[in-house]
Formats: C-alpha cells, structure tokens, sequence
C-alpha cells in the first residue's frame, strides 16, 4: 500500500470537485491504521460558508448500515434472531399480502429481499410515535415482487426495522442509535434531527442541471422523520470511517469495545443475494446491511446514500484495511466520486473499481416492443413506448412521492436487449441511468430501475 499523500489528495478533490459542479465535498480515509480527512468548497453556494472537516452533510441511505448494526447487536443479545418473523416481535404488523404479513423475517428485511413496496414514503409528524404510526400505515403497502425472487431495494423494511429496535430497546430509534453506537463510538458529530444539526457546520442541499453548478435548495430536507431508519444520519466524513473501522475491526471500537459480535459484522456483510443490476449501486450483492462488491477478485463493502441533492459514497477494503467515505451537497456527485475514489482506491488498495454507467457511443439497436408497457411499483409508474423508432420513458412518482418531482419523460438509449440507459434528470448525480428489465420466477415481466422491481400492469 502506498503513503498516503495528504497534499495530492486534496488537490485531486479539489481539481475534481470542480470539475464536476460539486459546490461542496469532505473526505476522510482510513489508510495505514490512520484517518485523513479532507474538505473542498462550499456548504451553500448562496452564503459562501467553506466546508471543513467536521462539516455535517446529509448521509441518505448510508443510515441503513447504522439501523442494520442496531438490529444485529439484537442478535448478539439473543432478543432477535434473522429468522425471526417480523410479526412475532411487531403484534398487529401487517401488510397488504396475509401470506407475507405470515411470513416475513427480519433477515429479509436486511437483504432487500422482501419484496414489500419499498418507497413507501409517509410523513406521520415529529412526534416519538412516528414510527409506530409508519408500520401501522403498512397494512396497505403491496408486494413489488414475491420474497426471496430478486433484490429489491427497500426502504419501507429499514423503517419497520427502526420500529422493532424500538419495541425491543424500549427506545425511540433516535436514541437507541445515539446510546448504542454513536456515543461508544465517540460519533460527536452524528446525530438524527435538525436541531441536533444546527450546532454545526451543515451541508445545504443544491439543485440543478448536471454540467452547471447548481443552486441552493428551496428546503434544506424533505424526509420525514419516520426516515430516519432508512435515510436519515446527519454524519460528518470521519464520522462515517470510525463508524466503518468498528466494521473493519469485527464490530469493536477504538478501545476494545465490544459492539458487535465478530460472527454478526461477519453476517453484515455474507453475500445472501446476487444484484440484477451492478450498476445503480455499483455492487455485485447484498449481504445483511452491506452492499457487496467484487473489483476483479478484491472484496469491499459499503454503501451510498441519496437526500435531494445530497450524496454521499462508503466504501471498505478489508483486506487492505482502507475505508473511504466521501459526502457532497450536489452536483456531478457520482462522476466525482468515481474519478477520485478510482485513483485512491487503485492506489492505496489495488483496486479498479468500474466506470460510470454509460451506453456506447453508437447505440444498437432494440426491439422496444418486446419492452414496451406500464411498469408500477409503490410511489413509482414507470411507461415505456417509443417515438421515431427510439425508446422513450414516462416516469411519475404518485402516492406520498408525488411531490418530490413533476413527472419526467425522456429519451432512452439501448445498451443491450434487456438494458436501457436513461438520461440522468432531476435530483440525480449520474448522467446516465439503467433501466434493467427481466422477468420474475412466476413469469411477470419487470423492470428495475432505482434498484427497485416494478411488475409490468399494462
């Protein structure tokens, strides 16, 4: 493994933050046993406020991996096993499927692998009931596809997730997560609420085309706080690598500390299923919490994370002892995070990791109508037909997603026969996008997008 060169480093961030219309970034590393960190730009473009190091930005889904931990120092304790049906430990749980209200595991949950809706997105106020509320509203949430068929990324299991830390730990999942790993971990500037984030220097979101810089957001957070579970830990970049190095150590912390079982961070992170769709995360599996990822025969493990216009990337290479967090506030985020961490990683780990998502240059051609149709999920109806020959894309958000963005349509371009690349629009970081159809075990056609399966309705 090569020094870590602390100048180059930030002058690369900074180089590319540029070049990617990222108003502002921090970075920290773990390399060689010891954390750098790193910080470039601004927090809001509109008052000119530098990030530094210890500047809070919005982690997104990263906070999966944080309720994940919750859940498996559960298993340690004996009070929750992965094979544990959610209803046993929720009295009164229930989703739309009886079969899978029956049935489902806390496992399932972790893996993605519930096939339950996964964007159900309910504000149910700030109050400490508000997850209780949320689980209670999921008697109505339907299946994306049967459990056990596919991975499909959901968001709506992380929250029922957060309500059985709660009924287990007599806590709020607010506190549990600040008693049981925050504090221990020494996190000081980790925290779940907006009050909490004030006494620091806090990331604005920014929104606008990618290539441009974009602006500041009319709101700095649209997540309610039922999501915290699944997309709500307001971390600082160093934050989130000690919270990383408890993982890479086999769940101690710094001083010995046990918070994790070495059987259970082991668990985190067992590959359970295979990812239809290598592009969207980047990652080839998921274990139980982690995102799995196989760079020509090198393991890692991690996770990104989306909130509006903020995002942010981990990444773990245990057998190089190197983990990397990156958080930004808008922008060509992922282009930035490929650039650098395709560099850092290859140099202190030996790692390629891959290129952006792209299709070629010169597009095949495809038989649209062998794709053609309405798609639909929770809070998601994605119609795909054609114009002039070319693919095209209808995409609404509906239910409680339908104000996050008016509908989108666009363009698509073939990459194979069963891929298509969209052009990326809206709150997004990536220029492109894939749309990664299939067909599930029962013979339903579907489409992945986000992650996420959508049966073909129409």
């Amino acid at each position: 493994m090569s020094r870590f060169d602390a100048d180059h480093w930030q002058a690369r961030l900074d180089e590319l933050r540029a070049a990617h219309h990222v108003p502002g970034a921090a970075l920290a590393v773990l390399a060689g046993g010891t954390i750098h960190e790193s910080a470039s730009g601004v927090l809001h473009r509109g008052t000119g406020v530098e990030v530094t190091t210890d500047s809070v930005f919005q982690s997104g889904s990263i906070a999966k991996v944080y309720t994940a931990t919750l859940v498996m120092q559960l298993v340690d304790s004996g009070e929750l096993r992965l094979d544990s049906r959610v209803v046993d430990v929720l009295p009164g749980f229930a989703v739309a499927d009886d079969e899978v209200t029956k049935s489902v595991t806390i496992g399932r949950l972790l893996s993605h692998t519930s096939g339950i809706a996964g964007d159900f997105t309910l504000d149910t106020g700030r109050g400490d009931d508000c997850l209780a509320r949320y689980v209670e509203a999921c008697a109505n949430v339907g299946q994306d596809c049967p459990p056990g068929t596919v991975v499909s990324y959901c968001s709506t299991g992380y929250a029922i997730l957060g309500r059985i830390v709660e009924v287990v730990t007599g806590q709020t999942w607010d506190d549990a997560l600040r008693d049981r790993l925050l504090a221990p971990l020494g996190l000081g500037h980790s925290m779940t609420l907006p009050e909490e984030a004030l006494r620091f220097r806090v990331a604005m979101t920014h929104l606008g085309e990618l290539g441009s810089d974009p602006e500041p957001a009319p709101v700095w957070d649209m997540l309610p706080r039922s999501a915290g579970p699944y997309g709500r830990v307001l971390v600082s970049a160093v934050d989130v690598v000690r919270f990383a190095r408890m993982h890479l150590d086999d769940g101690a912390a710094p001083d010995g500390t046990r918070l994790l079982s070495a059987e259970s961070a082991a668990t985190m992170r067992r590959r359970v299923v295979d990812c239809v769709d290598g592009w969207t995360f980047m990652a080839d599996g998921w274990g139980h919490g982690w995102a799995l990822y196989d760079w020509d025969g090198v393991a890692g493990y991690g996770h990104d994370g989306a909130s509006g216009g903020q995002f942010s990337y981990l990444r773990v290479v245990p057998g190089s002892g190197v983990a990397a967090a990156l958080l930004t506030n808008g922008g060509g985020a992922t282009g930035l995070f490929v650039d650098l961490f395709q560099e850092l990683l290859g140099e202190l780990a030996g790692v390629r990791m891959p290129d952006v998502f792209a299709p070629a240059a010169e597009p095949r051609p495809v038989d649209v109508a062998a794709l053609a149709g309405t798609y639909e999920r929770e809070g998601v109806r994605i119609t795909i037909g054609e114009r002039d020959g070319v693919p095209r894309l209808r995409l609404r958000l509906t239910g409680g997603m339908a104000d996050y963005s008016p509908p989108i349509e666009a363009d698509l371009v073939a990459v194979s026969d069963t891929v298509l690349a969209m052009p990326g629009v809206g709150p997004v970081s990536a220029p492109w996008l894939p749309l990664v159809f299939g067909t599930l075990p029962d013979g339903t056609p579907y489409v992945y997008f986000g992650m996420r399966a959508a049966p073909k309705v129409a």
